[in-house]
């Protein structure tokens, strides 16, 4: 039996990239000031330290926090829009971060792919959120895919 199933969690079957322990050092940090309103550079510092990550892994992970800081309030704005039956405020802190992250990482002329981006909020879900938590973000994420698809014209 492997570590994470005796813990009770599902193996992860992503490798560990770059951007992925990026994304996790993201949310950790984003979840700690979401819930506690620590500076962000002291918990990104601490929170690198402890989990050895390199310079490339803080590197990115920075940038997403600082990104997703500076556009909060537009993101909160959007996530009630996409969720209307959940307010914001009642939102699992968790799902809340990663659909902050998510979808900062959907604006417009980010580089990274819209398949990577809710692929790896959903394995986030799983992995940090409720039984629920993937369902819930893959849905919000579904609707913001769908708000800014290209509309095709009716006949």
């Amino acid at each position: 039996m492997s570590a994470a199933a005796a813990a009770g969690r599902r193996p992860d079957p992503a490798p560990h990239t770059r951007q992925r322990r990026g994304r996790v050092l993201a949310l950790q940090v984003l979840y700690e000031v979401d819930l506690t309103g620590h500076p962000w550079q002291e918990a990104l510092a601490e929170h690198a330290e402890a989990t050895g990550a390199t310079k490339a892994v803080r590197g990115f992970a920075e940038a997403s926090i600082t990104g997703v800081l500076a556009e909060q309030g537009a993101l909160d704005e959007r996530l009630a829009r996409l969720a209307p039956l959940f307010p914001l405020a009642q939102v699992a802190p968790v799902d809340r971060t990663l659909l902050r992250l998510a979808l900062w990482e959907l604006r417009e002329g980010s580089h990274i792919p819209v398949r990577v981006v809710v692929n790896e909020a959903v394995e986030l879900a799983k992995e940090f959120g409720t039984e629920a938590s993937a369902r819930f973000v893959n849905g919000v994420l579904g609707t913001a895919l769908e708000e800014t698809a290209p509309r095709e014209p009716r006949p």
